[in-house]
């Protein structure tokens, strides 16, 4: 008997929903420390991601045409 993953789904809503109560109550200071926080786990983790990801910047001559038609992928 397969199951639908109802539950880890709900759990999951439910860390999220406490997350966003718990950041709601916080003070000025203390979400200024947590993205402080966030921004140095990110720097010390995950560094190689902007190295694979590039800058952000499309190199391509026409961002976004992946069909090769014109972008139109309904014709």
């Amino acid at each position: 008997m397969a199951r639908s993953g109802g539950f880890g789904k709900l759990l999951l809503a439910g860390l999220a929903v406490f997350g966003y109560y718990k950041y709601t109550q916080m003070s000025e200071n203390e979400k200024r420390n947590l993205k402080e926080k966030g921004k140095k786990f990110v720097d010390e983790n995950l560094s190689g991601l902007k190295d694979m990801v590039g800058s952000g910047k499309s190199t391509a001559s026409t961002p976004g045409n992946f069909g090769g038609n014109g972008g139109n992928s309904y014709s």
